[in-house]
């Protein structure tokens, strides 16, 4: 009795166990056409109208896509686009693709992003070319000369030809850095009587046998002009007051006149200063920076100048300097009067535009004067 119920429990306990079994392995068993038609149907049931829209939609799309293919399913640019703005209306749009994977999709959809805001980023108006006369003039011009772009600019400028500074750089094989400004403790003084003063100084150089040999150099503050020059072996007090003099020829000089502490500036010198109604202010020892344009115009003598030049005596370096000076005052754009020129600096000049330009060769080719012809 025992033995025959122990049996009958164990039947049961398998019995439950192969019914357990039998309904994973249907749960396991691949969906069959009418189970998969009845699951989609359920899901449809939760979507809204739109959603069903849009998924009816991206399927008609890829049957197009099958239909007008034979082998292997050829996709357009059109059909990307259209099934990317259906997947965005359907929220199930990765299961409603079957012809291509999801991945694909969304490498579609990260490429046409990328092109998007490639074409966005595009700046609205592109800057005009500049010709291709102003271009290779540029070239000439900084191939020819030992100048830097802001230099090349005050040239364009004098021609009546507008470029910026950037622009410059961009087509010039070699530039020098500019150097840094130079600090003025004089600089509200300058701005407020720059138009009464003069400033002198003495440029010693030598020979090519090494014999000294000095230029002594006036020049005005406001318009950077070389009002006077001359040349000597042997500056002395009397020689420098005579050159005051010869500077001030027709009474018209200025009320201050800057110079540095050199003993060749003496008594007599003084006295025609005085003469004259000329001040004279005297820097400190040491102190170049106070007579700041004088020792500009001295360095730019020598770098654009003296320093290409050997010098074979006094008369051929009072020929060099007349026609470095006359360039310098008639022809050369300064920086420090807004890329005029010291000897018409108060003066506008008429430019036809149209004329063609000029190359005038300055110091045997060391420089050149452009100008329109006329």
């Amino acid at each position: 009795m025992l033995a025959g119920s122990c049996n009958a429990e164990e039947r049961r306990i398998l019995n439950w166990v192969r019914a357990v079994c039998d309904v994973i392995k249907k749960c396991l068993r691949p969906r069959t056409p009418m189970s998969c038609l009845a699951a989609d149907a359920a899901r449809d049931l939760v979507l809204s109208r739109p959603q069903l829209i849009a998924e009816n939609a991206l399927l008609r799309q890829q049957l197009i896509v099958l239909r007008r293919s034979v082998d292997r399913p050829k996709i357009e640019d059109s059909d990307r686009v259209i099934m990317l703005l259906l997947a965005r209306l359907n929220s199930t749009w990765a299961e409603a693709l079957h012809i291509i994977q999801p991945g694909t999709l969304l490498r579609w959809h990260r490429r046409l992003l990328k092109l998007i805001w490639r074409r966005k980023s595009r700046p609205k108006s592109q800057p005009a070319r500049l010709p291709q006369k102003t271009i290779d003039l540029i070239r000439v011009m900084a191939t020819d000369n030992p100048w830097g772009a802001e230099r090349i600019r005050g040239e364009l400028l004098k021609l009546g030809i507008k470029v910026s500074k950037r622009t410059i750089q961009k087509y010039m094989h070699q530039l020098r850095k500019p150097s840094a400004p130079s600090r003025q403790r004089w600089s509200t003084f300058l701005e407020n009587h720059i138009g009464d003063i003069w400033a002198c100084d003495f440029l010693q150089l030598y020979d090519a046998m090494f014999r000294p040999v000095f230029a002594f150099f006036i020049i005005g503050h406001a318009t950077r002009e070389v009002v006077h020059f001359n040349v000597t072996r042997s500056p002395s007090d009397e020689w420098v007051a005579q050159q005051l003099r010869e500077a001030t020829a027709w009474c018209e000089g200025p009320r201050y006149l800057i110079r540095d502490n050199d003993g060749k500036f003496g008594k007599r010198f003084a006295s025609v200063a005085e003469g004259t109604g000329i001040e004279v202010v005297n820097i400190p020892p040491r102190s170049p920076n106070l007579n700041p344009i004088c020792e500009r115009f001295l360095g730019s003598a020598r770098r654009e100048c003296l320093d290409h030049v050997i010098i074979l005596g006094e008369d051929h370096l009072r020929g060099v300097l007349k026609e470095y000076v006359s360039y310098f005052n008639i022809s050369r754009p300064h920086q420090g009067i807004q890329q005029s020129i010291p000897g018409e600096a108060d003066r506008e000049r008429p430019l036809n535009t149209t004329a063609k330009i000029v190359a005038k060769p300055i110091l045997g080719g060391l420089h050149h004067d452009y100008r329109r012809a006329a």
